[in-house]
C-alpha cells in the first residue's frame, strides 16, 4: 500500500532531498511540501499518515504538536531535543488516538552503525574521544548525533563500571579539550566543505580504535529516513533513535 507523505521543511537542503526521493519512490506518495509560512492545515486535508520534519529547532515543537494531536505519524531529523523536550513530546504521543513519533540524531545507516559500534567498542579502551565535522551553517554544536555517541559510549563504560578517563591537562584554553558530554571530550569542527561526519577514536595500551563515517550528501539520509516512514506505523509512543527500527537493540 502506499503511504501519504508530507515533508516539513520541503525546501531546506535536507528536506528537498527527501521531497525528490519520495517522487521516485512506489511506495511512498508526496501529498504535501510544507515550508516557511505555509499552514500545516493541508496535511490534514490531504489525509498524511507519516510527517517527516527536517524544519528548525523554534518550530519543530509546534509541529509535532500539531500532527500528534491529528494522529499523523512523525519521522523527524530536526536538531535542538533536550530531555525536557523529550519528555513533552512522549507525553503527547502516549495521549488516546495520537500519531507515533521517531526523533533520529542521524539517518545516515553509517552514523547509526557508528553509534552503535562505538557502544560495543567502549568497554575495552582506556579512554574515547569524538571529533564532528559539519558546515559551518549548522546551528549547534556538538551535534545531536555526536552527543548521541558520546552518551552510548559513556553508558556502556558505566555498565562495564569503568573508572573515569585518565587526563593530567592543568593548563589549557577555554574549549580546548572539547565539550564534556557524560565524560567524553567531544569536538566540533565547522569548516566549509563538510557535510556530516564524525570519529570516534579509542585508545588502550599501544594500540588505538578509529571508527569513521562520512556523509558526503544528503542523499545519504534517505535511506534511513524511508525506513522510518515505512516502519513508524508499528512503534507506538516516542522512539529516540533509528536503531530499534534496524534492529539493533
Amino acid at each position: 500500500m502506499t503511504i501519504k507523505v508530507g515533508v516539513l521543511g520541503a525546501r531546506g537542503r535536507v528536506g528537498s532531498a527527501i521531497v525528490e526521493a519520495i517522487d521516485g519512490s512506489d511506495d511512498l506518495e508526496l501529498i504535501a511540501a510544507v515550508d516557511r509560512d505555509d499552514s500545516l492545515d493541508i496535511l490534514v486535508e490531504k489525509q498524511a499518515e507519516v510527517v517527516v520534519d527536517f524544519t528548525q529547532p523554534a518550530v519543530v515543537m509546534g509541529n509535532l504538536q500539531f500532527c500528534l494531536a491529528r494522529g499523523i505519524h512523525c519521522v523527524v531529523g530536526t536538531t535542538g531535543f533536550d530531555e525536557e523536550r523529550l519528555e513533552e513530546v512522549k507525553h503527547w504521543a502516549q495521549a488516546d488516538g495520537a500519531g507515533h513519533v521517531l526523533i533520529a540524531p542521524n539517518f545516515a545507516i553509517s552514523a547509526i552503525l557508528t553509534m552503535h559500534f562505538a557502544r560495543q567498542a567502549a568497554e575495552f579502551f582506556e579512554t574515547a574521544e569524538i571529533v564532528e565535522y559539519h558546515h559551518p551553517t549548522k546551528l549547534d554544536a556538538p551535534s545531536g548525533t555526536a552527543i548521541h555517541t558520546a552518551q552510548g559510549i559513556a553508558h556502556a563504560r558505566r555498565q562495564a563500571n569503568m573508572p573515569e578517563m585518565p587526563d593530567a591537562t592543568e593548563q589549557s584554553l577555554d574549549g580546548a579539550r572539547g565539550a564534556n558530554v557524560d565524560g567524553v571530550p567531544v569536538h566540533a569542527v565547522r569548516t566549509r566543505g563538510m557535510v556530516a561526519h564524525e570519529e570516534v577514536i579509542f585508545g588502550a595500551q599501544g594500540q588505538s580504535l578509529t571508527i569513521r563515517q562520512d556523509s558526503y550528501d544528503r542523499t545519504s539520509f534517505v535511506p534511513g529516513v524511508f525506513t522510518g516512514v515505512r516502519q513508524i506505523k508499528d512503534h507506538p509512543g516516542l522512539t529516540v533513535g533509528l536503531e530499534k527500527f534496524l534492529g539493533l537493540n
